[in-house]
C-alpha cells in the first residue's frame, strides 16, 4: 500500500455551486462569529466510548444512506484478534448490512487486493478496540492512516470505541503502556482531546482531568460507555446513548478550574 501527499483543497472534493447562493454543496462557510471556515459536510464520524454493539452498528449503516451498506471491520488494535471478528459478525448479523472485516496481519499472496482498495469500496468503518498506541505505530507503517483520511474525505463513515474512538482525536488518554494510563496522539481528524470508559474505568475520569488542568492535553470530549457522538467534519451533530445514564461531556479549563459540561444525549435503538 503506498503512502499519499494529501493536497489541503483535495478535502473539499468536487463541489458545485448552489442554486441562487454564496455557498458550495456540502460545506458550510460561516464560522461561529460569521468569519470564513470551510467544512466539509461529507465528513462523518460516529463514536462510543465503550460497547459499539449492534445498536451503534445499526445507527452508521443508517449514516451512510445506503439500502444495504457494506461495513468494514479494522480489528488492527486487537491485533486482529480472531473472538473479535466473530463478535463483529454476530453484531451484524440482524442488520441489513454487507460485513466485511480488513485484517493487518496479512501474507501479500493470500490477498486478493489491497487494503487500500478494500477500504475504499466500504461505506463505512468499524475500528475495534485494543492497543491505540501499537494500532498507530501499524497504521502509520501500512499507509492505513493515509487511507483513512482518503475514505473520510470521500464520504465513509468512520467509527468505533475505546481505541476504535480515541483514534481520531488529535490526543488523549490510553492504557496501551504499562503501568497507568497515559497521553497518546493519534490521528488527529478531529480537533481536541478525548477519554473513552470515562464512567468505566476507575482512573480514567481523574486522569484525563489532571491532564486538562495541566495544560498537558487540550480540552475535548469524554464519552460513557454506551454513549457516544457524531460528528460531522469537527462539529457535534448529535450525542446518542443506548443506556439512560451513560453520559457524554466536554470537558475544559474555566478560569482555574475543570469543568465538565454535559451535553444531552438521544436514545437510539
Amino acid at each position: 500500500m503506498k503512502r499519499r501527499e494529501f493536497l489541503a483543497t483535495a478535502a473539499l472534493g468536487t463541489v458545485g455551486l448552489k442554486t441562487g447562493g454564496l455557498g458550495l454543496d456540502g460545506l458550510s462557510l460561516a464560522g461561529p462569529e460569521g468569519g470564513l471556515r470551510l467544512q466539509n459536510r461529507n465528513r462523518k464520524i460516529l463514536i462510543a466510548g465503550g460497547g459499539f454493539g449492534t445498536t451503534f452498528i445499526k445507527y452508521m449503516a443508517e449514516l451512510t444512506g445506503k439500502e444495504r451498506p457494506r461495513l468494514c471491520y479494522l480489528p488492527t488494535a486487537s491485533a486482529d484478534r480472531e473472538s473479535g471478528q466473530i463478535r463483529w459478525y454476530q453484531n451484524c448479523a440482524t442488520l441489513n448490512v454487507e460485513p466485511h472485516v480488513q485484517t493487518s496481519f496479512i501474507a501479500s499472496y493470500r490477498m486478493e487486493q489491497s487494503g487500500e482498495e478494500a477500504l475504499l469500496s466500504m461505506d463505512g468503518i468499524v475500528v475495534s478496540g485494543g492497543n491505540t498506541l501499537n494500532q498507530q505505530a501499524i497504521w502509520r507503517a501500512q499507509g492505513i492512516d493515509e487511507v483513512l483520511h482518503e475514505a473520510w474525505d470521500q464520504g465513509i463513515v468512520l467509527g468505533g470505541s475505546s481505541a476504535g474512538s480515541l483514534c481520531w482525536f488529535e490526543e488523549g488518554t490510553t492504557d496501551s503502556r504499562p503501568k497507568e494510563l497515559t497521553k497518546i496522539e493519534c490521528l488527529g481528524f478531529l480537533k481536541g482531546s478525548h477519554s473513552p470508559h470515562y464512567d468505566g474505568e476507575e482512573q480514567r475520569r481523574p486522569t484525563y482531568q489532571a491532564l486538562i488542568k495541566s495544560g498537558e492535553m487540550k480540552p475535548g470530549y469524554a464519552c460513557d460507555n454506551d454513549a457516544g457522538i457524531y460528528f460531522v467534519d469537527n462539529e457535534v451533530e448529535r450525542v446518542v446513548h443506548t443506556r439512560e445514564d451513560a453520559k457524554v461531556y466536554y470537558v475544559s479549563i474555566v478560569g482555574d478550574e475543570v469543568v465538565e459540561r454535559e451535553l444531552p444525549a438521544e436514545m437510539i435503538e
